[in-house]
């Protein structure tokens, strides 16, 4: 029979024998040849980091010796306030009409006050915003500016850290006649009441709108990169051209939020590939795609996707890669959804559906652990996976189905399940309906610019962001007088603190993505046997709001008495307290001792306690968040052997959704579920420090004088045993309804060199629990992949698959 979509513009072959149904999937392949190619990495391959040198730093810059104290006296405040945010009154985006008075606070003092971190590509560089000229030399204009007087922002002569750049796009269409270029430090912002259209004119001569990826640098050292808000539209190119939106070869510590790709129907277009180099991204969310022939072409380590559609796409996607995650996707009028065939782990499709599709899902069939594919409350009418040709699942799977290693129990052991239905019990207190509760990253688009407030702004208060001057008492100032009043607006810059800031209940913080960020010094944080937060977030048993979005957190002293933010505050309703594109750096960056001093032994570098704690009160939901410790110098070439004590701490046990994270790093543990109840996780991706094991400090050492309750003490390993003395990926003990997807436990390195097969003994140790689903776990160069106790229940040579183990599913007293 002949198999069509409406609107789709393409008409193919379609028997419906199961023995003749890959003749569908030899069409796409054949549409697919004359394609843009990815980039595919050897099972073998290992990161190489590297720094960029910021050759015009301010050499004289060391704010962790002495500080600037702040001004001794103070006018009367004249903000304080009692109000609430009207979003009644809002006209236009705010964020084009504060104040942006942001600065990279480490470039030299011949260059720093001529640097302009926010760019409007229309009043600043003459862009036109109507469609009739071309305004790619324009916005790449923008993009490239450095200092007036200064190198240029593709020199790459001012690191990772020290060229931020918010490249703002009024709301418009901007005709494209050549690609724009980006460089790492960059973000695209559009205005989200008005999202400004990029559209390819009709000759559009090149593969690409846009590439993200800094040419100058590896996939995988491209940090700090952002889009959001704006629409990428290619439908005035010839249908018959192969050309790609977006280029998005980029690593973690990135958002691609909100952007909508438009392509024609039954066209060659793709929206978005990865296909410059090895790349190792953590989350994409909130994105469309309409038309085209592929909607993401991907070829990676990791991702979640967060809330896409895909409408008359013939292929959704082509998803390359070891571990990949789809929550609240959805897909329809086209012939593939998501084209699993090179997912060589774990493919996990969350809360998801298809219509008018010839298949949901299609891959092969490695009949081992490799490939594996997990489906969980996933609505679609036709074949929901087809492997190596054969329709294998019809219909909708309203609880779980896993094909690959499934544990049902420890006592049952691992089988090899072609397609079984398994129950996943979900607590109340994470849904929204019968789905996972999600919540897009806010932009405050609803207020107006009076009721946000430019924490710079207040002269009785100064702040100044400038990474030398103590801002602690004037920030927490600020944010108590205008709590329940004000979305309070840290423009870029580093701000140094002294001792803790707390931000009520009531409180909204915006930040420049990736440049504005609060760095810890001083002697209150040194004590590791008297831990204090860099951030307080509410007093246990607070109920009410605390949002915090785009914000960095960074130590700029070696502070073992530090734990960088701590969450004590839940919400009345879910998403009232959280986490958006906020992320955690220690070490790597001009500005901190840390980076400085931190180059030989870990015994000498404990740089902080540990990063985030999510006490027994909060219930928070964090998206986007990369939870790093240093393994390179992002602005130079400083060895980096820094030993941060922990990464995460889970407590919580209201409801806590983690969605597209990442610790890596951390020398007792990753992530550590102590006590916890009601955990949501899609995407765990972790990796232990890149000196410990064989030849070098073996845990818990060099934190084993300062144990706290929550940590492992290794007494499971013999006293000599090195990979068994390494950082747990991940930790769950006295926990229960744990629902944890697509965990990513990759071992690279011992004693920052190779490793001869196995770098690491365990991966997850769990003792005491109960009502554990873990699904799409992957492991790298590791032993064990799961302990009960003491007690190795799931290796990795047993789960062989993917880049070392992949074990589908795993219910743990369920």
């Amino acid at each position: 029979m002949l198999f069509s979509r409406p609107g789709l513009g393409i008409s193919v072959l379609c028997l419906l024998s199961s023995a003749q149904a890959g003749v569908i999937d030899q069409y796409i392949d054949n549409l697919l040849e004359d394609v843009i190619p990815s980039y595919i990495s050897p099972l073998n391959w290992v990161p190489h980091p590297s720094g960029i040198p910021f050759t015009v730093k301010n050499e004289t810059a060391e704010p962790w010796l002495n500080p600037t104290p702040p001004p001794s006296s103070h006018a009367p405040n004249e903000n304080a306030a009692t109000c609430s945010l009207n979003s009644e009154s809002a006209s236009g985006y705010w964020y084009e009409k504060i104040e942006h008075d942001g600065q990279s606070s480490f470039l030299s003092s011949d260059y720093k006050d001529s640097y302009k971190v926010f760019r409007n590509v229309v009043v600043d560089y003459k862009a036109d915003n109507t469609g009739r000229e071309d305004a790619s030399a324009a916005i790449q204009k923008a993009i490239e500016a450095g200092s007036s007087n200064g190198p240029s922002r593709k020199s790459s002569s001012m690191g990772t850290t020290g060229q931020p750049a918010v490249i703002y796009l009024p709301g418009g269409t901007y005709l494209l006649k050549s690609s724009l270029q980006s460089y790492i430090g960059t973000v695209i912002v559009g205005d989200p009441t008005d999202p400004p259209v990029l559209k390819a004119a009709s000759g559009f001569p090149l593969s690409h709108m846009i590439y993200a990826k800094d040419p100058n640098h590896e996939g995988t050292n491209n940090f700090y990169v952002g889009i959001k808000n704006i629409v990428l539209d290619s439908t005035n190119v010839d249908s018959g051209k192969t050309i790609a939106l977006l280029d998005w070869t980029v690593s973690q510590a990135t958002q691609l939020t909100n952007v909508q790709f438009r392509m024609p129907r039954g066209s060659k277009h793709i929206g978005l590939t990865t296909q410059y180099d090895y790349n190792s991204n953590i989350i994409m969310n909130d994105l469309s795609f309409s038309g085209g022939l592929i909607g993401m072409k991907l070829s990676g380590q990791q991702w979640v996707f967060k809330g896409l559609s895909f409408t008359g796409t013939t292929t959704g996607v082509i998803a390359g890669g070891t571990d990949i995650i789809f929550l609240g996707c959805h897909f329809q009028e086209g012939i593939i959804g998501i084209d699993a065939s090179e997912t060589s782990g774990s493919l996990t499709v969350i809360d998801s559906s298809g219509s008018s599709l010839d298949a949901f899902v299609v891959s092969k069939d490695s009949k081992g652990a490799g490939n594996s594919i997990i489906l969980e409350n996933v609505q679609n009418s036709d074949v929901t996976v087809r492997l190596g040709g054969n329709a294998v699942l019809t219909g909708s799977v309203p609880s779980t189905w896993v094909h690959g290693n499934l544990y049902k129990s420890v006592d049952s052991g691992r089988q090899h399940v072609d397609g079984q239905i398994v129950t996943t019990k979900r607590t109340d207190p994470l849904l929204s309906g019968n789905k996972y509760f999600t919540k897009s990253p806010p932009t405050y688009k609803e207020v107006s610019v009076d009721q946000v407030l430019n924490i710079k702004s207040v002269s009785s208060s100064p702040v100044y962001g400038d990474g030398q001057t103590d801002d602690t008492g004037n920030i927490n100032k600020i944010l108590a007088d205008n709590k329940n009043c004000k979305v309070i607006y840290f423009p870029a810059g580093t701000y140094i603190v002294t001792d803790t800031i707390f931000i009520p209940s009531g409180t909204r913080v915006v930040g420049d993505a990736f440049a504005s960020t609060i760095s810890a010094v001083g002697d209150k944080f040194k004590d590791p046997s008297s831990i204090r937060p860099m951030i307080r977030v509410g007093y246990p048993g607070d109920i009410g709001l605390a949002q915090v979005s785009d914000m960095m957190f960074t130590v700029g002293d070696i502070l073992p008495g530090c734990l960088m933010v701590e969450v004590n505050i839940a919400g009345k309703s879910p998403g009232d307290v959280g986490f958006w594109n906020s992320h955690f750096r220690v070490g790597g960056g001009v500005g901190s001792k840390v980076r400085n001093h931190c180059t030989s032994t870990p015994e000498i570098c404990k740089a902080a306690w540990g990063l985030l704690h999510l006490t027994g009160t909060s219930s928070a939901y964090i998206e986007n968040m990369w939870g790093w410790t240093a393994d390179h110098d992002l602005d130079g070439s400083n060895k980096q052997t820094i030993s941060t004590g922990r990464g995460l701490l889970v407590e919580a046990t209201y409801a806590t959704w983690l969605i597209g994270t990442g610790f890596e790093h951390h020398t007792l543990y990753q992530y550590n579920f102590e006590h916890a109840r009601h955990v949501l996780a899609t995407m765990q991706q972790s990796e232990t420090p890149y000196w410990q094991g064989p030849g070098n400090t073996l845990a818990p050492a060099p934190w084993a004088d300062h144990p706290s309750s929550g940590d492992p003490d290794f007494s499971l390993c013999a006293a000599d045993d090195a990979t068994c003395r390494m950082a747990l990926f991940e930790r769950i003990r006295g926990s229960s309804d744990l629902f944890l997807y697509g965990g990513c436990n990759w071992a690279f390195f011992n004693n920052n060199g190779g490793c001869n097969g196995k770098c690491q003994k365990n991966t997850i140790q769990i003792i005491d629990s109960v009502s554990l689903y873990l699904y799409g776990t992957n492991t790298k160069s590791t032993t064990n992949m799961i302990l009960e106790g003491t007690t190795p229940v799931a290796r990795e040579d047993d789960n062989a698959g993917g880049w070392g183990g992949v074990i589908a599913g795993f219910l743990y007293n369920t």
